[in-house]
């Protein structure tokens, strides 16, 4: 079951239209929210990243986020999904196609549920990554459908046999192709700074909320690949991956080459939000 538009309906029946503006331009934003226990994860602070996505690219919700929401909800109970995730977009509507906002048009939303179970494997094993130029545009801080970059990304990791790629701009590590990064060094964990080269994501604010309240001192300080290769620990932390550890950076083991006891603690606390 999905909903498009304005109702609950089936896969089957879905049609999209192809002057859709997120089909030709990416014209659209969207959210993907965990669902753990029957249950949206976070879901205000979702609802709240949506809303200030809408606004910077001048996007008119087509509810309230408390109806969205609900609507979110009801399609979760609707598919009676226990574990995974619910997919949201929302784009600028259907016209012609033409560069220029369509003077009249209204906006589309489209969602939909899918089992995801817990990356068990890797939440246990760790990852290894490759370090990537950053070359994407300067407003990543805004969840919208224009992911070519991390596509491109995500692949290459796959291309050279690692899960992960650690995205740099001149040397200065920002985040991943679909996940943020942590690292720690002498027990202070750094991130960099949710300004507009990252995606603010919303596992990255629950984990610093953890690491503080456990007395993990955090600095969220832009760091180097050069740093990098020298921390203690290092981490990915995503809505899909939680907090997964970095055991490899191009090769080069981070630590000792195993997930470490600050990552482990972390990981322990994360599990304590929602179980």
């Amino acid at each position: 079951m999905y909903f498009y538009k304005n109702e609950f309906i089936n896969k089957q029946d879905l049609h999209v239209s192809p002057d859709d503006r997120g089909y030709y331009f990416g014209d659209g934003i969207y959210e993907v929210f965990r669902v753990y226990n029957g249950h949206l994860y976070e879901a205000d602070a979702h609802m709240q990243r949506l809303a200030r996505t809408a606004s910077e690219v001048r996007i008119e919700l087509p509810y309230p986020v408390q109806r969205i929401e609900e609507i979110l909800t009801g399609l979760v109970a609707r598919n009676h999904l226990i574990e995974g995730t619910v997919y949201l977009q929302v784009t600028r509507g259907e016209a012609p196609r033409a560069h220029p906002f369509p003077q009249q048009s209204e906006p589309v939303m489209l969602a939909y549920c899918t089992e995801v179970p817990r990356p068990a494997a890797t939440i246990h094993n760790g990852i290894k990554t490759i370090t990537f130029a950053d070359i994407r545009w300067l407003r990543c801080d805004l969840k919208t459908l224009n992911l070519l970059p991390n596509v491109m990304a995500k692949q290459a990791a796959l291309d050279h046999g690692v899960q992960e790629v650690i995205l740099h701009r001149e040397g200065t590590v920002t985040e991943c192709s679909a996940s943020n990064i942590m690292m720690i060094k002498d027990g202070v964990l750094y991130t960099h700074p949710a300004n507009h080269l990252i995606l603010h994501g919303i596992t990255r604010a629950v984990v610093l909320r953890l690491a503080r309240s456990i007395g993990i001192p955090v600095s969220e300080e832009a760091f180097t690949t050069e740093q990098l290769m020298l921390a203690d620990e290092a981490f990915i932390t995503g809505t899909t991956v939680e907090v997964t550890p970095i055991l490899e950076v191009d090769g080069a083991a981070i630590g000792t080459g195993v997930p470490g006891p600050q990552t482990r603690r972390l990981q322990e606390e994360f599990v304590r939000t929602f179980a």
